[in-house]
């Protein structure tokens, strides 16, 4: 719902306002319904606020309490806030706003550290304890609201977006070659601490981090869920997991409408955003506000899935807004999107959710969206053949993987290779950890707690906040995910694939939704790369910026300039599009 900045010197001097006043400015699209920096000595917060509850100014941020001795500044919504404040309220504490900052800022008080294992919601905040002098950052279970770091001898900033420090100023924007290899490989993810630039770092999600008046810090990783089967699960059928997820889902959806202004739903067609929908009807929302895009067609490939959302709009009398993009609106759009870009994002689906989000913010601040369902009840292609593995690893990296280590050495410059096969080792190390009961079950736990969160929910945080849109997502709810990793794998690739969600769906949506061919936020013209698009690409990897940079090697570029539609990676993505976005992305952010 917001933005948030701050700089923490651990060298005795004052915090530099003016730089966190640059910060909190480079977010203003984040909060354009108001702004604030607060200063005490050593530490200075900013903050950019979009207003979705308590609208009065009492809920400003950043919020200080100076009974309690305690800053607040905070990005998200806690969606059980009203209980907790209820709660505490009972404790003898006192209230002077009525939204979920000053119930964050009390919980602190009551719980430390531990209050994030009370929240249900996402979000990212820091706290400065007037008495100690410390501050505590932290972020999410799924990373779901960004934090990003950067961190010399003399101080530590932190801000919700990546341009935003660099803005600040005094950042080493040199390229990091681990993550470059992720970039490459990882199917553009770069996973935490890491960032593209050596400079920057990020907070792992589900992560709180304590930082002393002398810059020693200490991480506390707050949750884990367990993918394993539990004993008392073991005679449950198909249907009794079928009505454990509704139940789940239904209460997920039904948290995520607090709200003092309209919510609405970002409705594709597929399976997810469709159920979304279904499940608000049956929660008796009325007039709900439903939006679709689609773009023009290329190479053959159809460029919206309006049949199966317009079905959705029609049975449950939403009020649709349907948003068609000719192919000239998305190319002059494309440097927007890539300036709303806190990291590289290769997906295609960056400039759909950028150009919807600009349409749905005429509307309404708030919608509900359907990320994160593929990966935590099994629904991509590549968990199937996982099922019967005896080398999850290389497994994965084959159906996953945009190319080998061995590849990668023939495309990138001498100077930019890493010295190990780097993603490798990062998916070996996560998939071979304890807790997880079947290859299937490595799989979803990777994609649902590193792939997820530095891929589709980042990208949909971007994109709608671009556009002072707040996105949420209730199939990130932290317990709809602790029972989905309890499910066997074998309920979840029924029906090629999210088998126990779609049976869940058939109490809800009509059967056409279900029963298609596994749809994606198609925009051609990305994948097949021609004529304008083509010269927009070549023009930024022939510039001056690009060859002095060298990260790639010029025979490769002129095999994917000859024929891009040729040169596609296992996951349907354009390797063209790929090199180039990543360029393109270090130049328009001047690095």
């Amino acid at each position: 719902m917001c933005g948030i900045a701050g700089e923490i010197r651990v060298d005795g001097t004052f915090a530099d306002t003016a730089a966190v006043a640059r910060m909190t400015d480079a977010m203003a699209p984040r909060g354009p319904d108001g702004s604030g920096v607060v200063a005490r000595g050593r530490v200075a917060f900013g903050h950019r606020r979009l207003k979705i509850i308590d609208l009065s100014e009492k809920a400003a941020q950043p919020m200080t309490d100076p009974a309690l001795g305690l800053t607040v500044v905070f990005n998200g919504c806690i969606y059980n806030y009203p209980e907790l404040r209820t709660e505490l309220i009972a404790e003898g504490y006192s209230f002077f706003s009525h939204g979920d900052t000053e119930v964050v800022l009390k919980a602190y008080h009551k719980w430390g550290e531990a209050c994030v294992e009370r929240f249900h919601g996402m979000f990212a905040f820091a706290i400065h304890e007037r008495d100690s002098g410390d501050v505590v950052l932290a972020r999410d279970r799924f990373g779901i609201k960004p934090l990003y770091l950067a961190q010399d001898t003399n101080r530590i900033r932190f801000a919700s977006f990546l341009p935003a420090l660099l803005k600040a100023g005094d950042i080493d924007t040199s390229i990091d070659r681990e993550a470059l290899h992720n970039y490459m490989s990882f199917h553009a993810v770069v996973p935490p601490p890491r960032t593209i630039l050596k400079g920057v770092r990020k907070l792992p999600p589900a992560t709180t981090r304590r930082i002393k008046a002398d810059g020693t810090t200490s991480d506390r990783l707050y949750w884990q869920p367990s993918y394993l089967r539990r004993s008392e699960d073991a005679g449950l059928t198909r249907n009794d997991w079928r009505d454990k997820v509704h139940d789940a889902l239904r209460l997920a959806v039904r948290r995520r409408m607090v709200a003092d202004v309209p919510v609405g739903v970002l409705l594709s067609g597929g399976v997810d955003s469709s159920l979304i929908v279904g499940l608000l009807a049956e929660e008796g929302q009325k007039d709900l506000m439903t939006f679709s895009i689609g773009f023009e067609e290329a190479n053959g490939e159809k460029g919206d899935e309006f049949v199966y959302s317009d079905l959705i709009a029609k049975t449950f009398e939403t009020d649709h807004h349907k948003i068609f993009v000719p192919s000239a609106d998305l190319i002059s759009h494309l440097p927007d999107t890539i300036g709303a870009m806190s990291e590289p994002m290769v997906s295609y689906d960056n400039i759909g959710f950028f150009l919807l989000s600009r349409e749905v913010s005429k509307h309404i601040k708030v919608v509900q969206s359907g990320q994160g369902a593929d990966e935590v009840f099994g629904g991509y292609h590549w968990y199937p053949p996982l099922a019967n593995s005896n080398d999850v690893v290389g497994d994965y990296a084959r159906v996953f993987f945009d190319r080998s280590h061995e590849t990668l050495k023939r495309q990138l410059g001498d100077s930019w290779i890493a010295d190990s096969d780097a993603s490798l080792e990062l998916v070996r190390g996560h998939l071979m950890r304890e807790g997880a009961a079947t290859p299937v079950d490595r799989a979803l736990r990777l994609d649902s707690e590193v792939m997820l969160v530095d891929d589709p929910v980042k990208r949909v945080d971007n994109m709608t906040m671009a556009w002072g849109l707040e996105a949420r997502v209730p199939f990130l709810d932290h317990e709809l995910v602790e029972l989905a990793a309890t499910i066997p794998p074998e309920f979840k690739l029924n029906d090629n694939g999210k088998g126990v969600l779609k049976d869940a769906a058939r109490l809800v949506v009509p059967h056409e939704v279900i029963d298609r061919k596994k749809g994606y936020f198609p925009v051609p013209q990305l994948k097949y790369i021609q004529g304008d698009y083509l010269d927009m690409v070549k023009d930024a990897l022939g510039s001056q910026a690009a060859r002095e940079r060298g990260l790639f090697r010029q025979d490769y570029l002129d095999t994917l300039f000859a024929d891009p539609a040729s040169h596609i990676t296992p996951l349907r993505g354009s390797e063209l599009w790929q090199v180039a976005l990543l360029e393109m992305w270090l130049q328009t952010h001047g690095v």
